[in-house]
């Protein structure tokens, strides 16, 4: 009973403790202004972010392995979960004059499915890292966020199975 007591008060300090993802906005390649955290978001929403060259080619890994198993439902378990996908390019710095022309690069070359789940940002760098502790400028930050906005798991870097099925097993829970 003790053991369970314990577990139970771990849980719902974890729940109160969750950091909340902050505010992030940006808009898709054909236009749709997007606001994250969600006002109105699935049970849960996956949001990956590079911040620089050398880590978007990593976070454009992610999109075809994520898309198939969180958006197309491939997969053995993927009913058993509603979640948002989105990845954030982050354009600071010097790169900001070239977030047009990425973003129209991105529409003429994407799979039409990946289109509306591509967030293409300019907000304020600083906030961001500092919030989302987010120190190495080289690798994407993926984040899975409960319905209140929460961040309940996060992983960095390159894609592999073992970092996307960490993720789908939050999601199942």
């Amino acid at each position: 009973m003790r053991l369970a007591t314990l577990f139970i008060a771990f849980l719902f300090g974890t729940f109160l403790w969750a950091q909340s993802f902050p505010q992030l906005t940006g808009e898709t390649a054909n236009g749709t202004k997007i606001s994250l955290p969600s006002a109105k978001p699935k049970a849960w929403t996956l949001v990956g972010i590079a911040y620089s060259q050398k880590a978007s080619p990593m976070l454009e890994e992610w999109y075809g392995p994520a898309y198939l198993r969180f958006i197309a439902k491939h997969g053995l378990m993927t009913g058993a979960y509603e979640a948002d996908v989105y990845f954030v390019p982050l354009f600071v710095g010097l790169n900001q004059a070239v977030y047009g022309s990425s973003m129209k690069q991105f529409l003429r070359n994407a799979e039409p499915e990946i289109v509306g789940h591509v967030i293409f940002s300019r907000d304020e760098l600083e906030p961001l890292k500092a919030a989302l502790e987010m120190d190495e400028k080289d690798i994407p930050y993926f984040f899975v966020l409960n319905s209140e906005g929460r961040i309940v798991h996060r992983t960095k870097g390159a894609f592999t199975d073992e970092k996307l099925e960490a993720i789908e097993e939050v999601m199942m829970e």
